[in-house]
């Protein structure tokens, strides 16, 4: 079976986080290693309480993991801290499967998941390690310390910043732009940049970050390419949405 190697934090409502990366995965026909970093306590509407899993145990799951079954793909979500980007650097092997980063900086409700310290440490160490980073509008934003992008010449620029920082590839996801097409940027130095579209959706759903990344990580574990492994996952969450409907 596809085994993805999922490192991210536990979400107490189930919407959004490891649960999210687990349902996804199952629903792809994955086998999911889960290393927790985080344990928060949260609803759909409100973030009250977040446990960061010392860095210590976060590398000794990463290594356990690791250990139990060679992954075919990594997906990370929820850091929390700097000492935990560091932790999960320092575990990951020199020749890692593909990685899939999906930069976790804030709940839907607001609440700060990673600090300061900690996206500058994931600039630094991980981001040049990933095979593809999928931040939305405003993760784009705070990561290049700037404002959201506003037009799709705006969404060019950012990604063009983003992958500056090292990645091999950026999907720029634009749920949270105008319009009505949920535009998606896959944005490499490989070839042109290439859109992935979807009528936009009016549904709330929490997760749908968590979720698209986990089906990129599936699909990148069987070998599929990396924009064919993209545009199934968009396809994935778009039927998500219609379900939230």
């Amino acid at each position: 079976m596809t085994t993805v190697l999922v490192i991210a934090g536990a979400d107490s409502s189930g919407g959004a986080g490891i649960a999210r990366d687990v349902r996804t995965l199952t629903q792809l026909g994955a086998r999911a290693l889960c290393v927790v970093t985080a344990v928060t306590a949260q609803s759909n509407t409100q973030l009250f309480a977040t446990h960061v899993v010392p860095a210590g145990l976060v590398e000794a799951q990463i290594d356990a993991a690791l250990a139990t079954c060679r992954p075919g793909a990594i997906k990370i979500g929820m850091l929390a801290s700097a000492a935990t980007v560091l932790a999960v650097d320092a575990a990951l092997p020199a020749a890692a499967p593909p990685v899939v980063l999906d930069p976790v900086l804030a709940s839907s409700s607001g609440g700060e998941l990673l600090d300061s310290d900690g996206r500058a440490a994931l600039c630094a160490r991980l981001l040049p390690r990933v095979t593809l980073l999928t931040p939305n509008i405003p993760e784009a934003a705070a990561l290049l310390g700037t404002r959201a992008a506003r037009s799709e010449v705006e969404l060019l620029e950012q990604a063009a910043a983003l992958l500056a920082l090292g990645p091999h590839a950026v999907l720029l996801k634009g749920g949270h732009g105008d319009g009505p097409e949920a535009a998606d940027l896959l944005f490499s130095a490989q070839g042109p940049p290439h859109w992935l579209r979807a009528p936009r959706s009016n549904a709330v759903a929490r997760g749908t970050g968590c979720a698209l990344a986990a089906a990129i990580a599936a699909g990148l574990a069987t070998g599929l390419a990396l924009t064919t492994a993209c545009e199934r996952a968009k396809q994935h969450v778009t039927q998500l949405l219609r379900e939230a409907d």
